[in-house]
């Protein structure tokens, strides 16, 4: 292998540390060649300098046209410019650096110290970034993403027959969603640097109030989540499943061949079990593992990871019905909020009570947030459509072995490609083999100081030794959902094989996006390996009312599989039984 991957990026800098916390729970594996250059270099990162911008936290040219500095791509992986971030806690005086470091590493001890560039400070930036934060506090409707929630369906609808579109008509189709990626991640960008402002100011009233759960119980039962939604419609499917002899016993076989099976049979629930099965897919189909990334499979491209999903759900009880524990986390919101106000009201502090209804209103941007990824994310998986049907068209006419080749060209190779996609075969071979050992490596956290190892100095993946738990250890995370469950830890590492999890265990995980959150169903509880307060797991733990402790060091290699332990989501402690 070289020493540098082919694709990667020169580090910025003028702003010169990168990290892997929070690009990790986006992108896990390093990214395809086209998925970095098609849909990051010349679409989402785009978006995502274009949403600082918009949010004031930066002027117009101030960062690069082409590879603008918010993130990168070392040896492959995704990293988030930590710099860059910074000029958040510079430029917005309600946000301090410190507190940016603290949300996002918590006292990792490698964090680069922060030094002051004669460009950092702009007091021309104050007057916009204010007005963003106030909007921010103020915001009950955000009609933008509703209506892009309309036109990203819309794409999925109009979509037309690829396999009847040539090489280059497919090319040109997917050229056509690259603004798409732009705009989406635009206001995705917006909702996601936003959804730390209400926990900000609920941990100030918390910590007035004494009482540190606060932030927490005053963001959950939201309702409108839209990564939950796939998880209540699975629920649905799963009780006509435990409610048919037939369909239960269909699943019994397994699910390698069950929709085959299913579509020969003459059985009405078997019928009508497809007709919704088709509806889900249609709406939640873009949804999946590693969803940012084009190469990987959607629960379209590849059902049976939804259908091992299912499998599970159906084994639940009908008592732990997900809308009831909404129901249930809604109520114990507004008793809260109930009884923080009336504390506020004892210390007579008119300014704090101020500030608590306007992050009351700023927790909006939680649910805004998962509608902007969605949207997002329906965009990336018509280019992944679209692409695998290039891949197949290559393998059926000779010039692919596999159709996820096609995934090792660059962008500016494509229109020469589907001109000629004889040439290329032997160079995307070898790229793949090379981007399949990139997958065994372990990528440094940080970058610092624009100095990139070379891939010879990257460790192996799970090279590194951790000592196990014993009974009576306490591993500490971070409180994420309140509550205390104890329960079997099942470790699961991949959701397309989730079958140990039994109903009521603990599901432990090394991060979750929405492709696990129909495991949340037949969980107890939630326990990540990384993750902040913002993260996919915390919100949708809320939601369903789920105990939720994030950011568990190591927590699935130090944690035995099928050891009992107790998870205290109000504390953020893990005890092992």
């Amino acid at each position: 292998m070289d020493e540098y991957w082919f694709c990667d990026w020169e580090p910025s800098e003028r702003w010169p540390h990168y990290t892997r916390a929070n690009a990790g729970e986006v992108l896990a594996p390093p990214a395809s060649p086209l998925g970095q250059t098609f849909t990051w270099d010349n679409g989402t990162i785009i978006g995502w300098r274009d949403g600082y911008i918009r949010q004031g936290y930066f002027t117009e040219g101030e960062m690069s046209d082409v590879r603008p500095e918010v993130g990168g791509f070392f040896g492959g992986f995704f990293y988030i410019n930590l710099a860059n971030v910074r000029m958040q806690g510079v430029r917005n005086p309600a946000v301090t650096i410190e507190g940016l470091d603290l949300a996002f590493f918590g006292d990792h001890p490698d964090i680069p110290a922060y030094v002051e560039h004669p460009d950092d400070v702009n007091e021309d930036l104050t007057e916009g970034i204010l007005a963003h934060m106030g909007w921010v506090m103020t915001v009950t409707e955000w009609p933008e993403v509703d209506e892009a929630r309309e036109k990203t369906i819309a794409l999925r609808t109009n979509r037309p027959d690829l396999e009847a579109l040539s090489m280059s008509e497919i090319v040109d189709h997917a050229r056509t969603f690259q603004p798409w990626l732009i705009e989406t991640y635009n206001t995705h960008c917006v909702a996601a640097s936003s959804s730390g402002v209400a926990p900000g100011i609920l941990g100030a009233v918390g910590d007035a109030i004494g009482d540190s759960t606060i932030p927490m119980r005053c963001i959950t039962g939201l309702g409108d989540v839209d990564s939950a939604a796939p998880s209540y419609f699975l629920w649905d499917l799963s009780r006509a499943i435990r409610s048919s002899e037939y369909l239960s016993s269909e699943f019994d076989k397994g699910i390698e061949t069950l929709l085959d099976r299913l579509k020969a049979s003459n059985d009405g629930d078997a019928e009508q079990f497809l007709t919704e099965w088709a509806e889900f897919i249609f709406e939640y189909g873009s949804r999946g593992p590693n969803e940012y990334e084009i190469i990987a499979d959607s629960w379209e491209t590849k059902p049976e990871i939804a259908l091992a999903l299912l499998d599970r759900i159906r084994l639940q009880h009908d008592d732990e019905n997900p809308s009831d524990r909404h129901q249930k986390m809604a109520e114990s919101r507004v008793e809260t909020i109930s009884y923080v106000r009336s504390e506020l009201e004892k210390l007579g502090n008119d300014e704090l009570s101020g500030q608590f209804e306007a992050a009351l209103v700023a927790g909006n941007i939680m649910a805004f947030q998962e509608r902007s990824k969605a949207n997002y994310i329906r965009v990336v998986n018509e280019i992944r459509v679209a692409f695998e049907a290039l891949g197949k068209k290559a393998v059926e006419d000779g010039n692919l072995s596999d159709a996820k080749h096609i995934y090792m060209l660059t962008d500016n190779e494509l229109e020469s490609y589907v001109a000629d996609p004889s040439l290329m075969r032997e160079i995307l071979e070898d790229r793949f083999a090379m981007y399949e050992e990139l997958k065994t490596l372990e990528p440094p956290f940080f970058i610092k100081d624009g100095f990139v190892p070379p891939l010879s100095q990257y460790k192996k993946l799970g090279s590194t030794a951790v000592d196990t738990v014993e009974s009576g250890d306490v591993l500490v995370g971070v409180a994420g959902s309140p509550g205390t469950v104890k329960g079997t830890a099942r470790v699961i590492l991949d959701p397309t094989d989730p079958y140990a999890l039994e109903p009521g265990d603990i599901l432990v995980a090394p991060l979750t996006d929405p492709s696990w959150t129909p495991l949340f169903l037949t969980a107890g509880a939630v326990v990540v390996d990384v993750g902040g307060q913002r993260s996919h797991a915390v919100i949708v733990s809320r939601e369903l009312g789920l105990p939720c402790v994030i950011s568990v060091t190591d927590g699935t290699k130090r944690i035995t599989d099928g050891c009992e332990i107790e998870v205290n989501g109000s504390t953020g402690e893990v005890r092992i039984l």
